[in-house]
């Protein structure tokens, strides 16, 4: 059984490494497509960021391997395959739970990683990208890797979801979190300002996280900084393109 649950884990940091990667690799090739030189002189930066990111793969992996060896070997997990098995109209209901949910976390344990101490100790490492790159959004202390790295495993225990939906709620993540890190904004200023705007983070509401560090720390919804008072509107740096 430790054997198995090593296996799965080390599977598991495998694909998460390898998500990142090609994700954040794909959004830095396309800065440098829209944007020449826009992270010119960042080397250094960059490679600390994928040394921090690719240490919280493995720590992301091992929980996931937990999970994915409790769906497939004892079968303890709530993700379902059938369709059948819950009404369709579940499926996106369940996708805006996950979402919900794991930015409610994120949102909670973020402030709390901006007290001072908890800052210095651990949060700083992410700060520590100026400006943030696509090669930024993993680059975590450990201590802030472990904090994430149980939302979603812990979900599929108690909340019952479709395999698809959980892919996609990963897809999500990975992609928001790398979006939210480059530096500028590649959805078009209809959207950005739109009402359905006004209510989803993008990399120019992020960025001024970056930059004013007290403020806008959701990660796929502004609802807990609307409510906590902590939304302090989208950066002035850059703005959405006109398209």
């Amino acid at each position: 059984m430790v054997m198995a649950i090593i296996i799965s884990a080390l599977a598991m940091t495998a694909i998460v490494a390898i998500r990142y990667v090609l994700t954040s690799g794909l959004f830095a090739w396309a800065t440098e497509r829209v944007l020449p030189g826009h992270h010119a002189g960042l080397g250094p930066q960059i490679r600390k960021e994928i040394r921090w990111s690719l240490l919280s793969a493995a720590i992301y992996g091992v929980p996931a391997g937990i999970a994915a060896w409790g769906w497939q070997e004892r079968g303890w997990t709530l993700i379902y395959t059938e369709w059948q098995q819950f009404p369709l109209w579940y499926l996106p209901l369940s996708l805006l739970i996950y979402l919900f949910a794991h930015d409610t976390w994120f949102y909670w344990t973020h402030r709390w990683m901006h007290r001072p101490r908890i800052f210095r100790a651990a949060h700083a490492v992410h700060h520590a990208s100026r400006p943030p790159t696509a090669w930024a959004a993993m680059s975590f202390h450990p201590l802030e890797a472990l904090t994430g790295a149980f939302v979603i495993p812990l979900l599929v225990f108690v909340i019952p979801v479709h395999i698809a939906v959980l892919g996609l709620v990963l897809a999500v993540m990975t992609v928001m979190g790398v979006t939210n890190h480059m530096g500028w904004e590649m959805f078009p200023r209809k959207l950005v300002h739109s009402t359905l705007g006004n209510w989803l983070i993008s990399a120019s509401h992020h960025q001024r996280h970056h930059e004013q560090y007290t403020c806008n720390y959701g990660l796929y919804f502004r609802f807990w900084d609307k409510v906590c008072g902590t939304d302090r509107g989208l950066s002035q740096e850059f703005s959405a393109p006109e398209r």
